[in-house]
């Protein structure tokens, strides 16, 4: 947890505070006077007696106790400052702005173990090295302009990129986003996004606390810490949006199967924020956007008003919706006849509602008001600039009475940046915001307004034998486990799988004869991708044909034995499970076979995975109409499908060592699901060989 003299020093000594508002030390000291901080400020410079006005000591042994430290000197002299502020002034807060750290070199990666660690023995905490500080309500200790607006409902914000929060802040400024508290980790020698997010969550108050979230994210730590707290502030009634940078395919791992091919980092990423609940967006336009959408009241539907001045920003905005699953409802009637009798010849009413380029005050108020009472609208969206030729304070004015008073969400996208700046910031000026683009507002409300929050799977596991399967894990090694031991964990866990013959000799095959159930498919043991070797034979159906198929299949290179099933008719389905680093397992599906990779169609969700989760995964496919049954043909039992998902996640919450997962192809029909091939990779640690019991 942070200190509480981070989050509220009644003392505040800044390290390398100058008259120089240009460097880091003498921006952070005017920002803290200039938004008047309530406690004791003092500075440390070696040349001066006052610095802004401040006293100032050129020793640091000489200041009194201070709950806080702003540190803006050089980092080979830090660890002597941290030495002494912890061990003789009783400081517990630290924010370090100095670079030369561990983003540096290996030198500098030993100052900052260092550094944190005398913070860390004295019981304080530490914010940084290398970040631009800290905004709450309490003090303003970064070095950077513009300071936005602070407001108790503002959104709270978490960067891992001083200059990328600098640029966030300023975007939001413009737009008229406020801000509760901002925190930028830098390095994260001690505090990361993790460890804010858990002040968020502990400290969290339902009346006083900010409901929405940001990130900006380089790197997540402690992937469970991380699922924990931002599941907590959403359960809560929060809603957090973040920006995760640096998943490329090129930081994942070459890997073996299908599986490990398709779940990147990215995907990790992805499905992690997927099972807390979070919205993900992909710049700092996109999230300040959402942001400035979740600040709004909620709408109880998606059927959305377009009332516009100008009938192109109109139009692409109406595309945007459409596309991704908003309604734009037709408006028609009376009531509409009556609207249309307000306004000027040439309007248009039936959605989205265009009252000209000539359209004033009076016309947006009454067409608000339709919109209020319409049960066809459960939102709405004016665009409003202006063409240059007059004042429209007056259509401001409406719009601020009616956002505050309305029963339902208006969304002000003002794009007349020029032409109408001063009415615009008037606007933003009276608490409210604005978004200058329709299209990347469009965009972002489609997100907002489709997320889904999941129930989460709680409670125990029902795993059935979980003795045996212990038993079996243990009974072998890293690495692929033999597909006998794989197909009798499958069958443990509860998942059904044709039963499979293993052979590896002429005599072997002569010794299973009687028990083989013509027709048949045998698939080479040995080579990784038995497809792009040609290791599978399919409706062998006779004696000769069997024995042809078995030595055809035994002189691919690398075969060690041929399996031999029964020939099942279905669709192909494939499941699998990734696990990568500290992050929870990763359950893909989709369809099976050679498409896996081919289509990519895929939906993923995190361990434990529940039967909502689990028929949600299915229902994203893009094949879930063929799943379903489409044009005449049959669909597959989708409820049984999801059962298996289910099941496997729950053997995952048992087996950790799983590596990965690779249960490809599954044959489905109407009534049945069966495994047909199966591949298991064990990864083991020391904490993980544990007796059964």
């Amino acid at each position: 947890m942070l200190h509480s003299k981070l989050i509220r020093p009644e003392s505040i000594v800044v390290v390398g505070g100058s008259d120089n508002i240009h460097s880091p030390g003498g921006r952070v000291l005017k920002n803290l006077i200039d938004h008047h901080f309530q406690g004791k400020l003092l500075v440390i410079n070696p040349k001066k007696d006052v610095v802004q006005g401040i006293t100032s000591y050129r020793d640091i042994n000489d200041i009194p106790e201070t709950d806080l430290a702003i540190i803006a000197i050089a980092a080979k002299y830090v660890p002597e400052a941290v030495k002494v502020l912890t061990q003789s002034k009783n400081t517990k807060g630290f924010i370090i702005f100095s670079a030369g750290f561990s983003e540096k070199d290996e030198s500098g990666a030993r100052l900052e173990k260092e550094v944190a660690g005398m913070i860390r023995e004295a019981g304080g905490s530490l914010l940084g090295p290398n970040n631009i500080g800290l905004i709450n309500k309490h003090y303003t200790g970064v070095f950077t302009t513009p300071i936005p607006r602070l407001d108790e409902k503002g959104v709270d914000f978490i960067s891992g990129s001083g200059a990328t929060a600098v640029f966030i802040i300023e975007a939001a400024k413009s737009m008229g986003l406020t801000f509760s508290s901002i925190y930028t980790v830098g390095n994260s020698a001690q505090i990361g996004v993790e460890e804010i997010l858990e002040f968020l969550d502990h400290s969290f108050d339902l009346q006083k606390s900010s409901k929405v979230k940001l990130l900006y994210i380089e790197s997540i730590k402690d992937p469970l810490k991380f699922l924990k707290h931002t599941s907590s502030l959403i359960r809560k009634g929060c809603k957090i949006a973040a920006i995760k940078a640096g998943s490329s395919e090129e930081g994942n791992r070459a890997a073996s199967s299908h599986t490990g091919a398709i779940a990147n980092s990215d995907v990790f990423v992805d499905t992690l924020f997927k099972k807390a609940g979070i919205i993900r967006c992909y710049g700092r336009n996109e999230l300040i956007t959402v942001a400035g959408i979740l600040q709004q009241k909620e709408s109880e539907g998606k059927n959305i008003a377009i009332i516009t001045h100008a009938g192109g920003p109109a139009v692409m905005l109406t595309d945007v919706l459409s596309k991704n699953g908003l309604k734009i409802p037709q408006l028609k009637g009376k009531e509409s006849e009556i609207l249309l009798s307000q306004l000027f010849d040439g309007s248009s009413v039936s959605n989205p509602i265009d009252f000209l380029a000539t359209g004033n005050a009076q016309q947006l108020e009454a067409i608000i008001e339709f919109c209020e009472n319409s049960p066809e609208i459960d939102a709405m969206t004016v665009i409003f600039g202006s063409p240059g030729l007059t004042t429209v304070e007056d259509v401001y004015e409406v719009l601020d009475q009616k956002i505050r008073i309305s029963k339902k969400p208006i969304y002000a996208v003002l794009p007349s940046v020029v032409n109408v700046k001063g009415e615009i910031d008037n606007f933003i000026k009276k608490g409210n915001i604005a978004f200058p683009d329709e299209v990347l507002f469009g965009s972002a409300l489609a997100k907002v307004y489709n997320h889904t929050l999941l129930s989460q799977k709680t409670g125990d596991f029902d795993i059935g034998p979980s003795e045996e399967i212990r038993e079996l894990i243990n009974s072998h090694p890293e690495g692929y486990m033999p597909t006998e031991a794989a197909v009798r964990l499958l069958k443990l866990a509860g998942i059904k799988f044709a039963t499979p013959h293993q052979v590896t000799s002429e005599a072997g095959l002569n010794k299973i004869m009687k028990s083989i159930t013509f027709p048949v498919v045998l698939k080479v043991e040995g080579p990784l991708h038995k497809s792009d070797v040609g290791g599978v034979i399919l409706n062998v159906s006779s004696q000769t044909e069997l024995f042809d198929s078995f030595h055809k299949l035994m002189q691919i290179e690398g075969a060690v034995s041929v399996m031999i099933q029964p020939m099942i008719n279905g669709k192909e389905l494939f499941i699998g499970a990734k696990k990568e680093g500290n992050y929870p397992h990763v359950i893909l599906c989709g369809l099976g076979g050679i498409f896996v990779e081919v289509l990519k169609d895929i939906s993923t969700s995190m361990i434990p995975v529940s039967e909502e989760e689990a028929l949600k995964m299915i229902n994203d496919l893009k094949a879930y109409p063929i799943l379903k049954g489409v044009r005449g043909q049959k669909g597959i039992n989708i409820p049984a499908f999801a059962d298996a998902i289910v099941k496997l996640s729950d053997l995952l919450m048992t087996v950790p060592e799983i590596a990965e997962l690779d249960l490809n192809p599954l044959m489905a029909t109407e009534n049945d699901l069966i495994a047909v091939d199966v591949r298991i990779r064990l990864e083991k640690t020391e904490t993980e060989l544990q007796p059964a019991r």
